[in-house]
């Protein structure tokens, strides 16, 4: 693969929201991974704050509202069975499988092992897989095929084992 072209990709890495690029080209390969310092945490958190701001318009419930959004994901997560939560390393929409016609990459009560698929996500028109961490059995799919996620958001639950 041409150098201009991996500098370009990285430029592209560096502007905008993606922690992650693969491409693939004939046999080769490049795969670019942005690990974010901890501030970047609470950039996430203010996001979802600005996206509560413009629905404080309607005074009348934008008290009740805004307290609710964080309160119920807390609640959620709260929920979920005992295991490694995965989440998302980038807002995208979510694909179970790697084409409409194909099983899913995993479903719940399968074994993974550490790099196994575990779905796709797409960003900006390209496919990233996110792949399993640790070795384990899959206790729940927390996403529906097609749907959109934000950054961090939880997408599986592993029992690690």
């Amino acid at each position: 693969m041409d150098l201009r072209k991996i500098k370009k990709l990285i430029e592209l890495l560096e502007e905008s929201q993606l922690a992650e690029i693969e491409i693939h080209e004939g046999e080769e390969s490049v795969r670019l991974i942005r690990h974010h310092p901890q501030p970047a945490m609470p950039q996430t958190l203010h996001m979802p704050a600005a996206v509560a701001g413009p629905a404080a318009a309607p005074q009348g419930l934008a008290p009740a509202a805004a307290p609710a959004q964080p309160h119920t994901a807390d609640d959620q997560e709260a929920h979920l069975p005992d295991g490694e939560i995965v989440r998302s390393p980038m807002v995208g929409t979510f694909y179970s499988a790697p084409n409409p016609d194909s099983p899913p990459f995993v479903k719940v009560g399968a074994s993974v092992s550490s790099g196994d698929t575990l779905c796709l996500i797409e960003a900006m028109k390209m496919f990233n897989q996110i792949e399993a961490e640790l070795s384990g059995q899959v206790l729940a799919v927390l996403v529906e095929d097609g749907q959109p996620v934000e950054f961090d958001e939880p997408l599986f639950v592993i029992k690690k084992g």
